[in-house]
């Protein structure tokens, strides 16, 4: 373990680009704390924190100067390994043949993640398993996530809708980074303790002024994360859950629930293990030009599982049960864990306040 002062991240980052790497990290936008290209620690949000509540989003001033004093916004890391919008080839008229241009991406960007915490580690180890691993490897995906290195955040507060310690998946990052910091506001001081987790992560930090941790802050560092861990603001009974949700496919809460879905989909793109997509083809008028789209989707839209003679899943209802089922049952046995990282993401910025530890826990509660 290591320490660096609040300085040293500056330099940390300009090592990154002089490594080639795009440092991307939150930053404040628009009323929300967002992922975007960073260049500086002032981009960074500092001195600012985020409230969350089911249906509930809003930032406030912290009373310190905390980097990394946020809990998550509305973006995940998705967004730069798995594109929202991706043009997958062209097409033009030449006379009378047609000229196919492919989208292959033979130069991937080479990101830096600055602040990913433990439940989006967590989150882009499914979506490897997703788009790398069986017989059908999605290179655009791949490309992308070997350029990658890895500055993870240990959480040093939890939010209203976090649920991450029962889902395993946090606060302390544990692996799937190339270092790890947990940010330290004591007496005065603003350091920070960095572990290391891969060479390139330890090549790195020796261009970066930096010494080794003292017992009593790396005490400090794990008090802080521990902390975190008792201030969870949801939890979820997560023994039996999948052999629950299959016993209850027909139980009263998914009509409750349904009577309040909007169906907006918002859950899933905030989501950051979701990975639904859909195609599109687009054309200019005159006919010369034509390109193939890969989109995110969403399985609450109608048309997501329309095949000849209508839709599969007609109902909110059965959008609902589907999403939830999926995240939690069903997704055991097709990758081998839960879907969901306890992120509370989709608590905190569905506009109707859908819980779904709350949905678990009725149907849990039923006895049914």
């Amino acid at each position: 373990m290591k320490v660096i002062d609040r300085p040293a991240l500056d330099q940390l980052l300009t090592a990154l680009r002089r490594r080639g790497y795009r440092p991307v990290g939150p930053t404040v936008r628009d009323g929300a704390i967002i992922y975007d290209e960073i260049r500086t620690t002032a981009d960074l949000p500092v001195g600012w924190t985020d409230e969350q509540e089911a249906g509930v989003y809003r930032l406030k001033r912290r009373d310190d100067q905390a980097l990394f004093g946020y809990v998550v916004g509305p973006h995940s890391w998705k967004r730069f390994l798995h594109p929202p919008a991706r043009r997958l080839w062209q097409a033009e008229r030449e006379g009378s043949a047609v000229r196919f241009i492919s989208e292959e991406e033979k130069d991937a960007p080479k990101f830096a993640f600055i602040g990913a915490r433990a439940c989006e580690l967590h989150a882009m180890a499914m979506q490897d398993k997703v788009f790398l691993e069986g017989a059908h490897v999605d290179a655009s995906y791949q490309s992308r996530r070997k350029n990658l290195f890895i500055v993870a955040v240990n959480c040093g507060q939890a939010g209203n809708t976090c649920f991450c310690v029962s889902m395993q998946a946090g606060p302390k990052a544990t692996a799937g980074f190339d270092l790890a910091l947990t940010e330290v506001l004591e007496g005065g001081r603003h350091y920070f303790v960095v572990e290391e987790g891969s060479a390139e992560g330890s090549a790195l930090l020796r261009e970066v002024e930096s010494r080794p941790a003292e017992g009593a802050e790396t005490e400090t560092a794990d008090r802080i994360v521990a902390k975190t861990a008792d201030q969870m603001g949801r939890t979820m009974e997560t023994a039996g859950l999948k052999e629950l949700l299959y016993q209850n496919y027909e139980h009263p809460r998914w009509d409750d629930v349904a009577a309040r879905c909007l169906t907006c989909g918002n859950c899933t793109m905030v989501c950051p293990t979701c990975f639904c997509t859909t195609v599109e083809e687009v054309t200019d008028l005159s006919g010369e030009h034509a390109e193939r789209w890969q989109k995110w989707d969403s399985c609450f839209t109608i048309d997501f599982s329309y095949i000849h003679g209508g839709s599969v899943r007609p109902s909110p209802k059965a959008r609902y049960r589907q999403w939830l089922t999926h995240k939690l049952a069903t997704w055991h046995d097709q990758f081998g864990s839960s879907g969901c990282v306890g992120c509370g993401r989709c608590i905190t910025w569905c506009p109707v306040g859908i819980d779904l530890t709350e949905e678990v826990k009725a149907i849990k509660d039923s006895g049914k």
